[in-house]
């Protein structure tokens, strides 16, 4: 009888199809919904989860009739799997857009969000004498983490304490207050100044829900919102209320009005790349940004 076959080193011959399938599993935490996700059969998938924690020698999900869970190995390799996956699509887009030989970079903020810091920065680095052109790729609220991490992106501008800059090199650029924005002529704005307590819970004009990275809505009694237009018409209809920085001011319409809250969060702006990026022009505007 032939010996057992000894197992590979861990993480030997990992393959990024497995990745993907993993991640799917583990996100819907049921096979079914991952298999249609993927667009193939449930029965392959299922064993390809299994040879992966053949693999590995570790148990990735407990499986029930009822449900499907992560254990805390699974929940690691849900983590760097993400990354990886990540990474790996970046080195795709990349690539590609190197091989097109227009130099160039794409900057990714939130639509209406700094806005004169964006146009400050954008001005000082075009007259830099080794500058190249920079495409201003504006998203919804939560999505230039994304776009940096998979390649769409080579950098970023993202806001403290609200977007995420895990796995990203970073400089601050700039710290501000923030400001409640109500409706005009609502009572509260004839006051100076206004705490965080005062508008949480204002009858009729509840704080909105906004998208998480994944795309799903944080729970909330407020309006669901996807970026700042549709926010300022539901303040101005009555709808809802907002804390947010204090640059809003600049682009606000005339039936909205703005009360300081001082004990809000301060909001710092960063720049943000990934860390492996070896691009000079990269470097060049971060130099420029950072000056600024």
């Amino acid at each position: 009888m032939a010996p057992d076959k000894p197992a590979p080193p861990y993480g030997e011959g990992m393959e990024t199809r497995e990745l993907r399938y993993f991640v799917a599993v583990a996100e819907e935490l049921h096979f079914g919904r991952a298999a249609q996700r993927l667009g193939i059969a449930q029965p392959p998938l299922s064993r390809a989860i299994r040879q992966l924690e053949r693999r590995l020698g570790v148990l990735l999900l407990t499986r029930t009739s009822r449900a499907v869970a992560l254990t805390e190995a699974g929940s690691v390799l849900l983590r760097e799997g993400r990354a990886a996956l990540d990474a790996v699509e970046a080195a795709e887009r990349r690539t590609r857009r190197a091989a097109t030989g227009r130099p160039g970079l794409v900057l990714v903020t939130k639509a209406g969000a700094v806005g004169e810091l964006l146009a400050k920065l954008l001005d000082a680095y075009a007259a830099e004498p080794d500058s190249v052109a920079v495409e201003v790729m504006l998203c919804g609220v939560a999505e230039q983490e994304r776009l940096l991490r998979d390649g769409r992106a080579d950098v970023a501008l993202l806001h403290l304490p609200y977007d995420s800059t895990a796995g990203f090199d970073t400089e601050e650029l700039h710290a501000e207050g923030q400001v409640a924005v109500l409706p005009a002529g609502h009572p509260l704005t004839d006051r100076a100044e206004l705490r965080m307590a005062d508008v949480a819970d204002l009858p009729g004009l509840p704080q909105p829900c906004w998208p998480r990275q994944d795309g799903i809505y944080a729970d909330g009694p407020g309006p669901r919102v996807r970026d700042l237009a549709q926010l300022c018409q539901l303040i101005a209809l009555g709808r809802a209320s907002a804390i947010m920085p204090e640059s809003c001011r600049t682009q606000l319409r005339q039936d909205l009005a703005v009360v300081p809250v001082p004990d809000a969060p301060v909001v710092t702006t960063v720049i943000a790349w990934p860390p492996h990026s070896r691009s000079l022009a990269l470097a060049s505007l971060i130099r420029t940004a950072t000056r600024l």
